[in-house]
């Protein structure tokens, strides 16, 4: 049985076209379709029910130091109301799971990956010792507003939120609903996500709905606009299989830290350089060079494959990501991708494809 967020009428009178995702019932696209929507989001601003993510709360006074030796980021030093995007890694260096950490007075709140909730809440349980206190925010959704018209609007309900910067976050109202909103998104585009309780949910997505540049936004343009960014999603830029070096994301470790799950492994990767690293692909063709499709070089030798592809509606023509043996990733490099037995031409292109518009 699929579940359904607390937006699930309110996305069938928008006249969504309903897909199962990660055991819920999502809204894939509206009636404009998934070009309208990513364009949209670029100019304007978007709204995204994004309540299928978990959300969950650890407290105690060890709570920071547990949590960091789980993970290879900075979690004792987050100040409240900063946040931390990290991994949950296992043994072998692999990812459990992408998350964001936020430091509020009442604990670190975390939010993981719709597909990934059940195995990391009782990964953390296992993990976490009695002196820490987990709690599930079942009863809470979870909103996204992107967009270069975001923070204007944001501003007409919450000066504070207004006046976060970049991973940044505060407990606040909108239309006296009370709500905890941060600086941050999948995006690429400056923009907030909004943690509210079920209860206020439809009428604090309706407020934000009503604002002339807001629409709604499916799943289909947020996997555009991610890709766009140059952003991993779990399952396939991210696995248990991929460590975060030879996903790119070597910008998110602690210096010094070593007490993490697979150490040894990812922190020689960080000396040495790993095997296979995370290149971004413009494709030379109208042709889109989609997800699991072979890498191969001008001699025919499979150098990897394509973790994610689709059209950029931004750039007009098709873009990847693929995990590529490191000595084939030079910038400029021309490789190609096989669809259907043919050969794609795509040249190795810095990431992200899109400029990010962060408000730092």
């Amino acid at each position: 049985m699929l579940k359904e967020t607390p937006l699930y009428n309110l996305h069938l009178e928008l006249g969504a076209k309903m897909v199962s995702f990660a055991g819920y019932q999502m809204p894939v696209q509206y009636s404009k379709g998934i070009i309208h929507e990513h364009l949209h989001c670029r100019n304007h601003a978007g709204f995204f029910d994004i309540s299928h993510m978990g959300q969950c709360l650890i407290s105690g006074d060890k709570a920071a130091g547990e949590l960091e030796r789980l993970t290879p980021g900075n979690i004792t030093g987050l100040q409240p109301g900063e946040q931390k995007y990290t991994v949950l890694t296992n043994k072998d260096g692999g990812i459990i799971d992408d998350i964001i950490i936020t430091r509020l007075t009442s604990g670190l709140m975390i939010i993981v990956n719709a597909a990934c909730k059940d195995k990391d809440y009782a990964y953390l349980q296992s993990h976490l010792s009695e002196q820490c206190d987990f709690m599930e925010l079942p009863d809470h959704a979870l909103f996204a507003l992107q967009g270069p018209a975001a923070a204007r609007i944001i501003g007409k309900f919450s000066a504070d939120a207004a006046e976060l910067v970049f991973m940044h976050a505060c407990a606040t109202e909108i239309d006296g609903m009370p709500c905890n909103i941060s600086r941050s998104g999948y995006t690429g585009e400056d923009g907030f996500e909004i943690s509210v309780a079920n209860e206020y949910a439809e009428r604090l997505a309706r407020c934000l709905l009503a604002e002339d540049e807001v629409e709604a936004i499916g799943l289909g343009a947020r996997d555009t606009l991610r890709l766009e960014a140059g952003l991993c999603l779990y399952g396939h830029e991210l696995n248990e299989a991929v460590t975060p070096v030879e996903a790119g994301l070597q910008w998110l470790f602690k210096k010094g830290h070593n007490e993490f799950p697979g150490a040894d492994k990812i922190l020689g990767q960080l000396q040495k350089g790993p095997n296979k690293i995370r290149a971004g692909l413009l494709v030379k063709s109208k042709i889109p060079v989609r997800e699991g499709s072979v890498i191969v070089n001008n001699e025919d030798i499979i150098i990897g494959h394509v973790t994610s592809g689709s059209f950029s509606p931004s750039l007009g023509q098709p873009i990847a990501m693929a995990l590529l043996d490191r000595n084939s990733a030079d910038l400029g490099n021309t490789l190609y991708g096989i669809v259907r037995h043919r050969k794609i031409a795509a040249t190795v292109t810095k990431l992200p494809f899109i400029r990010h518009r962060y408000h730092r």
